[in-house]
């Protein structure tokens, strides 16, 4: 499968013509800074760019944060993670002297040492330089089985959208006269060594009311885009339509298309030589990886299948053999099935077994599956450290290796190299402690919410910290898409905050999928609510606990996080004296307009369904702001080049509280795409930005 598919949330969306939505825009006195780069509106970002930035910058803690954001960014005792092509490591690479990066190679031999040899393969540097563009690193996707030619994605400036070149490993150069796919949102798939499957906008206004692609066709070498045969059509109402192939180490290779109907579901077809033929498949499900002839895929709904019933969050193997002749004749076996507090995070196939990466409690697990002759699947657990995320950075599909990374919230980043014969794991690279942890603790509590439900948290502290309220607490979240929040390590938290003796806190609250589906389904669309609440309680918790205090509270979230900082920040403004919105989504009456926005239809709702209207408007933080409410100063940053969530949200509601005389802090980042900067450098200057902003607000008297 490519992993060059599109960026941004897996959503579905609901076909909204103009009329459908409300014509609401005459109250609107902000709808000009809905326009992506306007003279206008891009005059109102730099003006405000100087007003943040002359506080922020001239506080006399941010020269040294971010001297030391910067030098941990571009530290080269960074673990260069891997990815297996053609037998060999590849590694893109960024620093000081590499801003955009470098495509590097290794042998398995050389990688494992503490200096591998590299060799380069392809400068971004120069290439911006020679081609006057600010070029930004996407992805590359080989053909196989002999993964030589390559499919290297570039963005100007880090938008979704970008170009796709043919690359040849061997030469190390872009292929003379090969596949070059010009700018666009898009999609591509190698059918075959001289075939690709692309969908993309063939012609314009080709393009679902989400902006992604909903036709897909079959290009042939050396034919020009025009000559392009169609192989499948959805419709402008779908989020997208995608082609994906999958590939395993006995030469088993099947091509799917995935259509997108409705929010989380899809419906699925294969594509071979006798045409396309639809999947009878439950529509709430992700493709995972084939291996041994066996499809796996993991369903986010219950699945009966004659008298066997499979539970949502099951990890299952179809038979490829099976799947190609009886494609509405399916006979699932079953891999995987959670417990109470487990949940499939992602799997991974070498050769002969499957990598499967679990949550067991919000902590990490790994297992090997192994495919037996009567059908049935084996498996074993890896040996790795307790109380970490750990998750699959890359395996071998023609070969045995595997590379896991395990981090913890005081646990460096470390890179374990997988024996999968024996089912062990050894530790080959460990990032050099970035900050003093020695008089840190990590503990793991619950919140109670509105409904009863028990929400788990995990925060970091200094060992000897006082319960009486005074200390500087950040507290994180994401809350939705079913993404799930796992310990981590960030050099520049620990740098900037806890040796400083600031409290980070991460909250699993719903949404998430940190208890597999229905943790996620509890809020969706109407019920969000009940998301909102779970933050709310672990704040409250916090406070109880003598852990903080309003005072001395801050709060952090980005992009469906930042919704979330911004609905706590209008329903609850006497809990915390900071408030920092990423990169956010705000309006909730008008996000199905802007950008991506109505590819999330499923998770939020829409306004042209009155119920769901009606909640968004009880919610969406740009429509609850209140003239005369006393609110925290908050921090809202965003950047011009996102074109998935975009800055519009982020612009209105900055500039609402300007008109309402509320206080408040506003920074885009010019580049960048939906994330805090286009390189290294600029990112660190946002996370500059970002703790001299929570040191100003939570540490001063």
């Amino acid at each position: 499968m490519s992993p060059i598919a599109r960026a941004g949330f897996l959503a579905v969306t609901l076909m909204l013509s103009s009329n459908a939505l409300p014509a609401d825009t005459t109250d609107d006195p902000y709808i000009w800074l809905e326009s992506f780069d306007g003279p206008e509106a891009m005059k109102w970002v730099r003006a405000e760019n100087q007003k943040t930035l002359g506080v922020l910058e001239k506080d006399p803690r941010f020269e040294a944060f971010h001297r030391d954001a910067l030098a941990i960014a571009q530290a080269h005792d960074r673990i260069p993670l891997p990815q297996i092509i053609g037998g060999q490591v590849y590694n893109f690479w960024q620093d000081a002297d590499h801003v955009r990066g470098i495509w590097r190679r290794t042998s398995l031999e050389s990688y494992a040492t503490s200096a591998p040899a590299w060799s380069l393969v392809l400068d971004l540097d120069a290439l911006a330089r020679s081609e006057k563009a600010n070029w930004v690193w996407k992805g590359v996707d080989c053909a196989e089985p002999a993964e030589q030619h390559c499919l290297v994605q570039l963005s100007d400036g880090g938008e979704d959208a970008g170009t796709l070149r043919e690359f040849d490993l061997g030469a190390k150069r872009f292929v003379a006269g090969g596949f070059h796919l010009p700018h666009g949102k898009q999609n591509s798939v190698w059918e075959d060594a001289n075939t690709l499957l692309v969908a993309r906008e063939w012609k314009r206004g080709e393009m679902t009311s989400s902006g992604y692609p909903f036709v897909v066709k079959r290009l042939r070498r050396g034919e020009g885009l025009a000559a392009a045969h169609e192989v499948f059509r959805g419709k402008p109402s779908d989020v997208s339509v995608d082609p994906a192939t999958y590939d395993d180490g006995d030469g088993h290779h099947l091509t799917l298309i995935q259509r997108g109907v409705s929010f989380f579901e899809s419906e699925y077809f294969v594509v071979d030589a006798k045409g396309v033929r639809q999947l009878s498949l439950p529509n709430k499900l992700n493709v995972v990886a084939m291996v041994r002839g066996r499809l796996l895929i993991s369903i986010a709904e219950d699945w009966q299948v004659g008298a066997t019933k499979f539970d949502q969050g099951s990890l299952l193997a179809l038979d490829v053999n099976e799947l190609q002749s009886h494609p509405t004749e399916l006979k699932p076996v079953l891999v995987f099935a959670p417990g109470p507090r487990e949940s499939f995070n992602h799997a991974s196939a070498t050769r002969s077994a499957l990598l499967v990466a679990t949550l067991d409690n919000v902590r990490g697990r790994v297992f090997v599956y192994r495919p037996e002759a009567d059908g049935t699947w084996s498996h074993s657990q890896l040996g790795l450290p307790d109380n970490s995320s750990v998750g699959i950075v890359d395996a071998d599909l023609h070969g045995d290796a595997a590379f896991l990374g395990v981090a913890g919230f005081l646990q460096p980043t470390s890179l374990w190299s997988a024996n999968l014969t024996q089912a062990s794991a050894e530790k080959i690279k460990e990032v050099a402690p970035k900050f003093d942890a020695s008089r840190d603790v990590v503990e793991q509590f619950e919140a109670t919410s509105s409904d009863g439900t028990k929400i788990p948290y995990f925060i970091v502290h200094r060992g000897d910290m006082p319960a009486d309220g005074s200390n500087a607490t950040i507290l994180n979240a994401y809350g939705g898409f079913m993404v799930s929040n796992t310990p981590r390590y960030s050099g520049v938290l620990g740098k900037l905050w806890l040796e400083r003796g600031g409290v980070f806190v991460l909250a699993n609250i719903r949404g998430g999928g940190e208890f597999g589906p229905a943790w996620h389904e509890a809020g969706l669309k109407t019920h969000r609510q009940i998301i909102y609440d779970d933050f709310a309680a672990v704040a409250r918790d916090l406070i109880a606990r003598g852990i903080t205090s309003p005072r001395h509270l801050g709060i952090q979230g980005g992009s469906n996080g930042g919704l979330l900082m911004g609905v706590e920040f209008t329903q609850h403004p006497e809990l915390w004296n900071a408030v920092d919105i990423q990169v956010p989504l705000l309006d909730m009456l008008r996000f199905e307009k802007i950008a991506a926005g109505s590819s999330w239809v499923g998770e939020y709702g829409s306004v042209a369904v009155p119920e769901e209207r009606v909640f968004l408007e009880k919610i969406s933080p740009y429509a609850n702001i209140k003239r005369g409410v006393t609110y925290p100063e908050a921090l809202i940053w965003t950047t011009s080049k996102d074109d998935r969530v975009g800055p519009q949200h982020a612009r209105k509601f900055a500039a609402r509280l300007s008109e309402y005389g509320i206080p408040y802090l506003y920074y885009e980042v010019i580049e960048g795409g939906h994330g805090s900067g286009a390189n290294l450098a600029e990112t660190a200057h946002t996370n500059a930005l970002e703790m001299t902003y929570f040191t100003r607000k939570l540490m001063d008297n």
